[in-house]
């Protein structure tokens, strides 16, 4: 188990030595065991927008940017709407330390993909389906 003190000053130090660079950071977070990453993911010492660079290595539209930045990667365990597309909501969350995106319609899920292709599946889906 990972010590809360010790875990918050390596974040302070990932983001100094990353200076806002989300690849940096990512990279830097690839660098860390598996137990450690985790508690960083499930702790408020992150934001879910740093987790979801980590996952996917991509930056999404501003609206869904600042929506992630908002929270703090513990509010994944219950996930967050990221996106809404008329009727429906795509939710990020995390299960068992993978990253899940789901497409629901408040509902029913319609669709939900696992793992780092999640949020790509998803916004394929999206443009066929839809």
């Amino acid at each position: 188990m990972v010590d809360y003190l010790e875990l918050a000053e390596l974040a302070d130090r990932l983001f100094e030595a990353s200076d806002d660079d989300d690849e940096l950071l990512a990279k830097m977070l690839d660098t860390l065991d598996a137990e450690t990453r985790g508690a960083l993911f499930s702790s408020d010492l992150l934001n879910a927008y740093q987790v979801f660079y980590y996952y996917f290595r991509e930056t999404p539209d501003e609206l869904t940017k600042e929506r992630l930045q908002l929270h703090a990667a513990s509010d994944l365990a219950r996930g967050l709407v990221i996106d809404e597309v008329d009727i429906y909501e795509v939710i990020f969350s995390m299960e068992d330390a993978e990253p899940v995106v789901i497409l629901t319609d408040g509902e029913n899920t319609l669709a939900r993909f696992n793992g780092a292709e999640a949020y790509a599946k998803i916004a394929l889906y999206m443009e066929e389906c839809l």
